[in-house]
């Protein structure tokens, strides 16, 4: 199975004008994002107009029609600024649109698709108090009551909770059995009775990208907002979802590690020690050497996973080992960018405080580093039993 794509001259121009954007908009002003916690409405708007918030959206639903392959060439531009600015549309394209576009009715596409991939923003409420990484801990019900589902339980860390206009929300049914893992996924517009969304999280790095919690209090949802119109399509939705966006993860880790290398690089050439450049300092260019080694390494990995992905080879090992190794690289990257840096990196204002502080939180979330290598052992011993 192949995922559909864009022309590689369209894509090169789609990638050209993300770039130009990303290097000569964005990064000039992530001074501003950081002081006022939040994206400028002009940068929004700028996004929406490049067709950002539904690059990975299929063109049929109005959105770029990008694969995996192209998604995580793109994730690597965006990764450079702050992450903010990606997370504005990243559930758009990622973990929430994903859910519609694998395993919503054509009636649920049609209603939601087109909005999303022009600048509606649709949020993944998988996340609870007591369930991150492993859905199948989910304390959120979903009960019938006659011709309608009621909807109670609360959602943590929820990304674009503020301004979300979807929530795609994961809810237990009934208890795992011999049918499946009793999850579902409903969709609920944000200004249904009953959904409360609380204060922005303030949380370490990332500032303009908003979480928060959100709490369903006896919702009303009628079958038409049980995506794909069946019980046991949650978790199946919530895996495949959440392994694609795996890959977007560990290119977005990449291009925040390139961005901290070039720093670091742009710092040791011109920086002096005692009347030198401490670029020539050979224990600092050991450490730009690890920095070029891991971008490296982390740009051939999210490629092939990327293409093992598109071509159905590997969904499963691939996702995890990417995310594992470039989200934990991104974070010595970025360690031995303030290293080099000296006091200077440890001031803010100064990049590669921001970037350290940033990539910390890419080996937590969509599946921390500890699930990850759970389930790449899993996996590789059952496939050797199954090989037996």
């Amino acid at each position: 199975m192949t995922t559909a794509s864009v022309d590689d001259d369209v894509f090169a121009d789609i990638l050209s004008q993300t770039r130009r954007f990303v290097r000569t908009v964005v990064v000039p002003r992530e001074q501003e994002i950081l002081d006022t916690d939040r994206v400028p409405d002009d940068l929004r708007q700028a996004a929406k107009d490049l067709g950002l918030f539904g690059y990975a959206i299929p063109q049929e639903w109005g959105g770029l029609g990008l694969n995996l392959a192209q998604d995580v060439e793109l994730a690597m531009e965006l990764g450079y600024t702050c992450p903010s600015v990606r997370s504005m549309f990243g559930t758009n394209n990622g973990i929430a649109g994903q859910v519609l576009v694998g395993f919503g009715t054509d009636e649920q596409k049609k209603r939601w698709l087109e909005p999303i991939a022009s600048g509606a923003v649709a949020s993944f409420a998988l996340t609870e108090p007591g369930a991150g990484s492993n859905p199948s801990g989910l304390r959120t019900k979903a009960v019938r009551d006659g011709q309608e589902w009621v909807l109670d339980g609360q959602k943590r860390f929820i990304t674009n909770a503020p301004m979300a206009d979807l929530f795609v929300v994961f809810a237990r049914t009934r208890p795992a059995d011999e049918r499946g893992a009793g999850i579902a996924v409903f969709l609920v517009p944000a200004d249904t009775p009953g959904v409360q969304v609380g204060a922005k999280d303030a949380k370490m790095g990332q500032e303009g990208a908003a979480t928060a919690d959100v709490t369903f209090t006896g919702v009303r949802l009628t079958d038409a907002a049980l995506v794909g119109g069946s019980e046991d399509i949650g978790y199946r939705a919530a895996m495949t979802s959440l392994a694609r966006g795996r890959i977007h993860i560990a290119a977005l880790a990449v291009g925040a590690a390139q961005r901290a290398l070039d720093e670091s690089v742009n710092y040791a050439a011109t920086a002096t020690q005692g009347g030198s450049i401490i670029g020539d300092f050979q224990l600092v260019q050991a450490m730009l050497a690890d920095q070029q080694t891991g971008v490296m390494a982390g740009q051939a990995l999210v490629r092939d996973a990327a293409r093992k992905w598109v071509n159905d080879e590997d969904r499963r090992i691939a996702p995890s080992v990417a995310k594992v190794f470039c989200t934990e690289m991104a974070g010595k990257v970025a360690d031995l960018a303030v290293q080099i840096h000296g006091g200077s990196g440890y001031i803010r204002g100064v990049p590669v405080e921001r970037i350290y502080r940033d990539v910390r939180l890419l080996r937590l979330y969509e599946g921390t580093s500890e699930i990850q290598r759970l389930i790449i052992g899993s996996n590789l011993v059952k496939n050797a039993k199954r090989a037996l």
